[in-house]
């Protein structure tokens, strides 16, 4: 009995390497998931449209959860919705010296990513699909940081 666990799991071991190999990321890949990251964040504080469009999958959720005397709820938008916002200088109002954007890829398994960006006010973490060939955001969790005392 143990010889047949002791196989077992050099078997599941070997497999599960196998299976880490097949799934490697290439190096295209990442600098292609990375420059969605930045037209989102950066074409947010440049108020420039084509950049945040061009990262977005039309059907984008962006979700905060807001918590107010113990009831939580989402807050949702949409990509249009996001995108008008970057029209009309949301993001523009931020000074370039406080315009943070560190993007960190934490994961990434075929045609999804997930990236986690540190902004000026607030945390995005972002599902990342590749979508007829292009990586595209489809889902936004964010949070805003404490604000300082």
């Amino acid at each position: 009995m143990k010889n047949i666990l002791l196989i077992a799991i050099i078997i599941l071991t070997f497999y599960g390497l196998s299976i880490q190999a097949q799934t490697t990321v290439s190096e295209a890949d990442k600098t292609a998931i990375k420059q969605t990251a930045m037209d989102y964040i950066e074409g947010w504080y440049e108020g420039n449209t084509e950049r945040v469009e061009r990262a977005l999958h039309p059907e984008l959720a962006k979700r905060i959860v807001r918590t107010k005397d113990g009831n939580s709820q989402f807050e949702q938008i949409g990509a249009m919705t996001l995108v008008d916002r970057v029209r009309r200088g949301g993001g523009k109002q931020t000074p370039k010296e406080k315009q943070q954007k560190d993007v960190t890829i934490l994961d990434v398994f075929e045609n999804a990513a997930s990236i986690k960006i540190v902004a000026s006010d607030w945390i995005d973490y972002l599902h990342v699909a590749k979508f007829n060939g292009r990586w595209v955001i489809v889902n936004v969790l964010w949070e805003l940081k404490p604000q300082a005392k």
